[in-house]
């Protein structure tokens, strides 16, 4: 079938896309790429407001539709509130991006039990719940995708917590891939190496990061483009054929 001059420039026209963690960073950068493609967005944000307006008005520039909803996806209610307003305002669901994520690193010996349950509660949990609800109400011919981290192969001293959380999520993958593939809908995951993000300046030291970035098969770090270039494919219909797998966007780094 030829495509019209609007499905070949906007190949995701019609659908709804749901980004958690969606105002900064991989999360942002995922919205507006999924915007260009046609996507109407609807994305979560923790505090900052005024992130979330500047996405939503460069997700207009884009020429597509968003909401944003303040959430903690570490709260069930949070979650459920987020799919309940992007159903209301856009009618349907077509993507989930599980991107919303936290991290904390130190030695084994020095983890408190505080952060231990936060990372598990946003990376793990937030993760797995999303994807339910995204199992009970996504439209057929649907997509999941979850970012996790190259750390789940690579390990590192100080990143026990942070790689056990996104190698759960690896796994979730895995299993909801056989589960909703009979409805057409695909899961899979994107493991993100290091990339230019106020997280990773937050939680790894600059020293750190030049040793990830000579790591890198080109030298540098990941940008959040380069990460949602890859998502951009899994979510639309020419990745149809690729489910349960774990898309390793490292720059060759693992």
């Amino acid at each position: 079938m030829v495509k019209s001059m609007n499905e070949t420039n906007k190949p995701l026209l019609g659908k709804v896309a749901i980004v958690t963690g969606g105002s900064r960073g991989i999360g942002r950068a995922v919205a507006l790429r999924l915007a260009q493609d046609g996507a109407s967005i609807a994305f979560s944000y923790r505090h900052n407001i005024d992130a979330a307006n500047r996405t939503r008005q460069d997700i207009a520039q884009a020429g597509a539709e968003s909401m944003a909803l303040a959430a903690d996806m570490a709260h069930l209610s949070d979650i459920h509130d987020l799919f309940d307003e992007t159903i209301a305002c856009f009618g349907r669901l077509d993507i989930l991006i599980n991107n919303a994520g936290t991290a904390k690193f130190g030695p084994v010996a020095d983890v408190a039990e505080d952060d231990y349950d936060r990372i598990f509660a946003v990376n793990t949990r937030g993760v797995f719940f999303a994807m339910q609800q995204a199992a009970k109400r996504m439209e057929n011919g649907g997509r999941i995708i979850n970012i996790s981290s190259g750390i789940t192969i690579l390990g590192g001293p100080g990143g026990a917590v942070y790689a056990a959380s996104k190698a759960a999520v690896e796994q979730f993958t895995m299993a909801a891939a056989k589960e909703l593939g009979v409805r057409g809908i695909t899961v899979n995951t994107v493991s993100a190496g290091g990339t230019t993000t106020d997280l990773l300046d937050e939680v790894v030291p600059k020293d750190i990061q030049k040793q990830m970035a000579a790591n890198s098969a080109f030298g540098r770090l990941g940008r959040p483009e380069d990460i949602a270039d890859v998502i951009a494919f899994l979510a639309s219909d020419q990745s149809r054929w690729i489910t349960g797998q774990n898309i390793r966007a490292t720059g060759g780094a693992a």
